[in-house]
């Protein structure tokens, strides 16, 4: 196939979309490099990352072109011998046991504090916030802390897990405002550090360490933003670790990002320059995952709130760009702001979805009613 015809294929699938190549919109595709169309046609996904980061072509409103772009499910329609290959592997083998998992916290967490203190709110809250009645950044991640503490029912002297605590925001909230003692575990180094010294005076104990190895008693349990790092293969022996530490009258939280069909293996270039071993669980795996453990006490969704989070972030990424640029080049400039607009645009799409999932004990007499 020569190269004009590589272009019009593309063209041909981008129209399925409301995209143009060279058109006048913000949306539209500005391509730099003729060699481009046969790359996305042979690479998929992969090469339509790895390509914006080469500096092969532009779009002023990357949010809104992968909105379109995933609205019209064009991700099915360009499927490339790679990808299969990459879901049979998934399927022979764990990508997620207890030495792999840690590649996402030298990969990710560990790229830099510097970065996530200027993308973040002041409590470094790395998960979408709750937009219901908030007007900023700020105050989104803060009624989303609150909403998850009355979620649970926390009350002074209880003892809370934090599975995936991160910077320690949670911990800290949880510990100042609602009297707990917390016990936080991250398989990052300079996560578990900084939420360390942030968390300083407090109650508030923060472990380097893999949540398999968990075996203690807790009032309560929550785990925001980490369930996208546990693996398919995993997800029965994540809740049979939560089970084993959760009192018998207690609560779990777990918030998630979620996909709308079960999948196995998680964006292409999400996974090589984002999240290794990264996948979003869907509600027919989490349910069988929790089945003869747990009951849902409550199941709340609120997507389409990660879209404003992930302009936030990104508007305040690049605000501190000339701060930041003496540790990260162009290339991370560009690869940050295709990572975050891209994931605007699939919550726009309803492509991905945010859960909130309430749940006790399977046996538990207690009757609950979630607040919102």
């Amino acid at each position: 196939m020569t190269r004009s015809r590589f272009r019009k294929r593309i063209e041909e699938l981008l129209q399925q979309a409301d995209i143009a190549v060279g058109g006048g919109r913000p949306w539209d595709l500005q391509v730099h490099e003729d060699a481009l169309f046969g790359r996305l046609l042979s690479q998929g996904s992969l090469g339509l990352g790895e390509a914006y980061m080469d500096g092969w072509w532009d779009c002023e409103q990357l949010d809104g072109f992968f909105q379109r772009l995933l609205t019209a499910r064009l991700d099915d329609a360009v499927r490339t011998v790679g990808m299969a290959l990459s879901v049979i592997g998934v399927r022979l083998s764990n990508r997620q046991t207890v030495g792999r998992s840690r590649r996402v916290g030298r990969r990710h967490y560990d790229v830099g504090n510097d970065l996530y203190r200027r993308m973040l709110d002041s409590r470094m809250i790395y998960s979408c916030g709750y937009w219901n009645e908030a007007p900023d950044l700020e105050a989104a991640q803060q009624a989303k802390l609150d909403l998850v503490c009355r979620k649970l029912l926390l009350a002074p002297g209880q003892r809370l897990l934090d599975i995936g605590c991160g910077w320690g925001g949670l911990a800290r909230f949880a510990a100042e405002h609602y009297g707990v003692e917390v016990v936080g575990v991250t398989i990052s180094r300079k996560q578990a550090e900084l939420a360390r010294e942030l968390c300083q005076g407090l109650p508030v104990e923060i472990r380097l360490q893999d949540y398999r190895e968990l075996n203690e008693r807790f009032d309560r349990v929550v785990s925001i933003g980490m369930f996208e790092h546990v693996g398919y293969k995993n997800y029965r022996t994540y809740m049979s670790v939560v089970d084993r530490c959760l009192a018998a009258d207690g609560l779990f939280l777990l918030h998630t990002i979620a996909g709308n069909e079960s999948a196995y293996t998680t964006d292409p270039w999400i996974e090589r320059y984002i999240f290794p071993g990264g996948v979003l669980p869907s509600a027919a795996q989490i349910g069988q995952a929790i089945e003869r453990l747990f009951m849902v006490e409550d199941w709340h969704s609120f997507g389409p709130d990660y879209d404003p989070t992930l302009m936030a972030w990104w508007r305040n990424f690049e605000a501190a760009w000339s701060e930041l640029q003496g540790r990260y080049d162009e290339r991370f400039r560009r690869m940050w702001r295709y990572y975050l607009l891209s994931c605007a645009g699939s919550f726009r799409a309803r492509y991905n979805q945010v859960w909130q999932i309430v749940l006790s004990k399977t046996g538990s007499t207690r009757v609950y009613r979630a607040p919102r």
